[in-house]
C-alpha cells in the first residue's frame, strides 16, 4: 500500500511537470516579429544588427577648391581603403575596396570616394552638400563628428560660401545601383541620413518601396527583404509626428535600383 502511494504521488508530480513545459511560449527572431507587426506587407524590414563601433571616426575639417575636395580625416581606428571587420556578418553588398566617404550634392546619388582628396565637379551656384564616414558594406558612421553638412555657394569649382544646414533634411544613401547574386539580393540594407530631424520624436520617415508604404520611427539601417528581381524603386519622404510631409529642400527623394540573379563584377 505504501509503494502503491509513493508511484501515485511520482506520476501525479511528472505530469505536471509535462504540462507546465509546455505551456512555454516559443521564442521569435526579430524577422518574425517584423512580419507579425506588418500583416499582408510584400516586404519586410528587419533592424541592423549592431554594426563595428568606430567611436574615434572624425572629419575635422574639409575644404574644394579648383575642383578639388580635401578632408580632414582623424587617425584612429577608422581607416579609409580598410574592410570593415564585421562585413562577412552582415550578408549584404560590400565594396571590396574598403570604407570610403559617402559625398551627397543636393540629394543626388551618392560618389563612394575611398581616399580624403579627389577630383570632384560641382556646377556653380547653391547647393546641399552632405558627406559621411561610411563602413565598408556602405553603412554610415551615425555621429555628430564622422558627417559635415553645409549649405554651399559653389563658383568655377571652389567654394566661395558655405555655412551649416539650417532646415530638417533628409539625405538618401542606399539602395543604389546594381545588386547581383542571391547574397546581395536577397537582403538589401536601407540606409539614410537625417539632419536637423530626430527620428522618432520629432520627425518620421515614410518609406514607399515599390508602392507599398512602411514607416520609419527611428534612425538605424534596415534589412529590406521580399524585393523582386529586375528595377525597384524606393522613395523617402521626411514627416513630422502627424504624418504631413515637411517643406524641406529635396523632400521627397526616390532612387531607382536593379537586383539581377546572376553573379558580376562589383
Amino acid at each position: 500500500m505504501k509503494q502503491s502511494l509513493i508511484l501515485l504521488l511520482f506520476s501525479c508530480i511528472l505530469m505536471f511537470s509535462c504540462k507546465t513545459d509546455k505551456k512555454e511560449a516559443p521564442k521569435t527572431d526579430d524577422t518574425t516579429a517584423e512580419m507579425q507587426a506588418a500583416p499582408g506587407k510584400k516586404y519586410t524590414l528587419t533592424p541592423f544588427d549592431p554594426s563595428a563601433s568606430f567611436q574615434d571616426a572624425k572629419i575635422n575639417g574639409v575644404s574644394y577648391v579648383n575642383g578639388k575636395f580635401d578632408f580632414d580625416v582623424a587617425d584612429g581606428d577608422y581607416k579609409l581603403g580598410a574592410q570593415t571587420s564585421d562585413a562577412d556578418q552582415k550578408m549584404c553588398a560590400n565594396s571590396g575596396k574598403g570604407q570610403h566617404i559617402h559625398l551627397i550634392i543636393d540629394n543626388q546619388p551618392y560618389a563612394a570616394k575611398y581616399t580624403n582628396s579627389f577630383d570632384y565637379e560641382i556646377a556653380d551656384g547653391e547647393h546641399y552638400m552632405l558627406a559621411f564616414l561610411s563602413r565598408s558594406y556602405h553603412e554610415s558612421i551615425k555621429s555628430d563628428d564622422a558627417h559635415v553638412a553645409k549649405k554651399v555657394t559653389i563658383k568655377d569649382n571652389s567654394i566661395t560660401e558655405a555655412a551649416p544646414i539650417e532646415d530638417p533634411m533628409l539625405f538618401y544613401s542606399r539602395p543604389k545601383g546594381t545588386y547581383a547574386g542571391k547574397a546581395e539580393t536577397d537582403k538589401v540594407m536601407l540606409d539614410f541620413y537625417p539632419v536637423n530631424a530626430n527620428i522618432g520624436t520629432t520627425h518620421k520617415i515614410i518609406a514607399i518601396i515599390n508602392g507599398e508604404e512602411h514607416q520609419i520611427d527611428k534612425w538605424q539601417p534596415y534589412y529590406i527583404t521580399g524585393l523582386p528581381l529586375g528595377k525597384n524603386t524606393i522613395s523617402l519622404a521626411l514627416v513630422n509626428t502627424d504624418g504631413n510631409k515637411l517643406r524641406a529642400p529635396f523632400n521627397p527623394v526616390s532612387r531607382t535600383f536593379t537586383l539581377v540573379g546572376e553573379t558580376a563584377e562589383r
